[in-house]
């Protein structure tokens, strides 16, 4: 692992490269944020914001996908893939949030891994962009690459990351790195032919990863 100062330096040098780094999902509700963050496994979020618009037009509620046939539900998330155990998790979970939660999406990490579907990585995503309340790291594929390769982590297990990220990471930089190894995941620190050449934090890389 890092020395704390290294890891932030990283932090710093990927916030000025990338200013305008934010949650690429489309939501405006936190139920709408969790449906999104759901469609997304094993989905880019780029089909999911094709998909979720002609969905939230008319079933935007916990509520509302509890009524809803969940052969219909299936239709309506197909593009996103592995729509069957989609459709299963997301009627479970907004039953859940129904009848045990009076209808709300939970504010807590403890209470969001309750429901079905929803892991650590997932209520992550859900407490730094729904309640602008990150109290971990959401470790997704671009998360472990970057992590492995600049030596933040050499483990490969999502949750053991995590912990060694939140033993070097601040806080109060929690809001930003989710985002920030996001866009340099896709942008320039890809999992094949990464654009080494051009990576602003080059000289903190593994050479041999």
């Amino acid at each position: 692992m890092k020395k704390k100062n290294e890891t932030i330096e990283i932090i710093e040098i990927l916030k000025n490269a990338y200013p305008d780094a934010k949650c690429s999902l489309d939501f405006t509700t936190p139920f709408e944020m969790l449906v999104s963050v759901m469609l997304s496994a094993q989905c880019t979020d780029e089909r999911v914001n094709k998909t979720t618009p002609s969905i939230f037009c008319k079933y935007s509620t916990p509520q509302d996908f509890v009524d809803i046939d969940i052969l219909k539900l299936e239709k309506l998330i197909h593009p996103c893939g592995f729509y069957k155990t989609k459709a299963k998790h997301l009627k479970e979970c907004a039953e859940k949030i129904v009848f045990e939660y009076n209808g709300e999406v939970p504010k807590s990490m403890d209470e969001l891994i309750k429901l079905p579907g929803i892991g650590r990585k997932c209520a992550n995503v859900i407490m730094l962009n729904a309640f602008n309340s990150p109290c971990g790291i959401a470790v997704d594929t671009h998360a472990k690459r970057i992590s492995n390769r600049i030596g933040l982590s050499s483990n490969t297990e999502p949750d053991k990351i995590e912990q060694d990220l939140l033993k070097q990471i601040p806080k109060e930089y929690l809001k930003d790195v989710n985002h920030l190894f996001v866009y340099h995941g896709r942008s320039i620190c890809t999992a094949r032919s990464p654009k080494c050449s051009e990576c602003p934090i080059q000289k903190y890389c593994n050479k041999n990863l």
